[in-house]
């Protein structure tokens, strides 16, 4: 481990639905504003930035940062489908901690059209080939679903048919979400919805519905990150530090073993937390709060276990006990999460970090999670990316 790497400032915009947000530009420059406002700095102290988006052109982080000034820094574009906003973090922490620089801002947006995910080009190979084969050789007429539904739709049946899980814990975890964003200004949906509302929204593939899936949306959010040298030289608050961040890519089994769970990145997400709690020193049973990647209800139920909150097999018991939610042992997505709070791919992950700052901070308001000093993130890419980063206050 190089310099400890403090997170000075974060900023967020509200999530909101595809033809409500400004233009992508504008939303990015305006979530760089705020992360720097946070930190006390200018723009004039960054030495490289780190922007993460999915659907646009090339240099799209220019476009936006430009607004904010023009200094002459390195600008690297990153797009790792939904785990890109984390990408872009684990790149501005790598300078940080490296030495290479003092000061980095990682940011992410998107500017979103409505409706299912879908790939770009039709007139070469599709990067997600591979992992869609293995939905489509296991479900008939699979190939005629939206791919993210397939995938963690499968996903989720091949864990009900594993363990005995029933369609109503998935459904728990979406009325658990709308909870969370009834005290968050930031989310997009933030009426509290019951089980039987969940289970009994339009069914979209095997046991999901409609409201177990995320919705696209827009969005920007951003973080300043420093050195604690320069924190202290220019009077920043020092008190959030990055213990640990892992990233991973596919294993063999990702294929091999034909499983969905897998597919959908369990095997990266057990690896990336393992790193993560191996460099910090401790273990999921000392982390207070979380923010994970539930695209689908059934992602965040796979993820528990991979992250190693509950024993495996053991989530449905950890959903219906309310062990995560507050009161319970660990509280998981007290910003209403992907589900409720929406999911602009190039923002989510920084809107994650954002999240677990203020918590951190004690900043949340309604939804602060009382004394919580360690926070964890998850976010996941299908691809694919998967990056855990745990953060703790400090003295």
């Amino acid at each position: 481990m190089g310099n400890r790497v403090v997170v000075a400032g974060v900023g967020m915009l509200p999530f909101v639905k595809p033809g409500a947000s400004a233009p992508y530009d504008d939303m990015g420059a305006e979530a760089a504003r705020l992360a720097l406002k946070d930190a006390g700095i200018g723009y004039d102290k960054v030495e490289q930035a780190y922007v993460g988006w999915v659907y646009g052109d090339s240099t799209s982080g220019q476009a936006a940062l430009y607004k904010v000034g023009l200094t002459g820094i390195p600008v690297v574009n990153v797009n790792n489908n939904c785990s890109t906003g984390s990408s872009a973090l684990f790149l501005a922490r790598q300078a940080v901690e490296a030495g290479v620089v003092d000061c980095a801002i990682a940011l992410g947006f998107e500017q979103m059209t409505p409706g299912a995910l879908g790939t770009m080009y039709d007139d070469r190979p599709n990067p997600l080939g591979d992992f869609l084969k293995v939905a489509d050789d296991s479900f008939q007429g699979a190939s005629e679903v939206p791919m993210a539904l397939r995938l963690f739709g499968g996903a989720g049946y091949e864990y009900q048919q594993a363990f005995g899980a029933k369609t109503e814990t998935f459904a728990k975890v979406r009325e658990k979400a709308s909870r969370h964003a009834e005290h968050n200004e930031r989310a997009i949906f933030r009426t509290p919805v019951s089980v039987d509302d969940v289970m009994q929204s339009p069914k979209m593939f095997l046991n999901l519905t409609r409201l177990q899936c995320c919705p696209p949306s827009c969005g920007a959010a951003a973080a300043v990150l420093c050195s604690e040298a320069f924190a202290r030289k220019h009077g920043l608050d020092a008190s959030i530090v990055i213990a640990g961040q892992a990233m991973t890519t596919d294993y063999p089994s990702t294929f091999a073993e034909k499983s969905l769970i897998k597919v959908v990145g369990s095997d990266m997400t057990k690896e990336a937390a393992r790193r993560v709690y191996e460099q910090a020193g401790i273990g999921p049973d000392d982390v207070d709060v979380v923010e994970l990647h539930d695209c689908f209800t059934t992602n965040e139920v796979i993820t528990y276990e991979g992250l190693g909150l509950c024993p495996e097999g053991g989530a449905e018991k950890f959903v219906w006990d309310g062990d995560n939610t507050y009161g319970g042992k660990v509280v998981t997505n007290p910003s209403g999460g992907l589900l409720s709070k929406g999911h602009p791919l190039g923002a989510t992950g920084l809107g994650q970090c954002a999240e677990l700052t203020w918590q951190l901070r004690g900043q949340s308001g309604k939804r602060q999670v009382e004394g919580a000093r360690v926070a964890l993130q998850h976010n996941l890419g299908l691809g694919g990316a998967c990056v855990v980063t745990l953060y703790e206050r400090v003295e």
